[in-house]
């Protein structure tokens, strides 16, 4: 199975995707770059809960989806692990 990527918004406009570490409601854990030189960031929620921001390396990050839309994305993640579930 491979790394979950979603694609950020850098402060200058420009596109990059990024490896999901792990994914809640109140904050988003990503990782830039590969291998010894890869960096953490933490994305919170913005104020009003339309976007997750976060700062690597004095540089901003954006992923331009809102807390409920991570939230429903979250859920159905969930739904589909406990579908393929192994039992045993």
């Amino acid at each position: 199975m491979g790394d979950e990527k979603i694609t950020v918004r850098t402060e200058n406009g420009k596109s990059l995707e990024v490896v999901v570490v792990s994914r809640s409601v109140d904050a988003i854990w990503v990782v830039l770059g590969e291998g010894v030189h890869n960096v953490k960031c933490k994305l919170v929620p913005t104020n009003n809960s339309l976007a997750y921001a976060g700062s690597v390396m004095g540089r901003e990050l954006i992923y331009e989806r809102s807390v409920k839309q991570v939230q429903a994305d979250i859920a159905r993640h969930h739904q589909v692990m406990a579908t393929y579930r192994p039992k045993g």
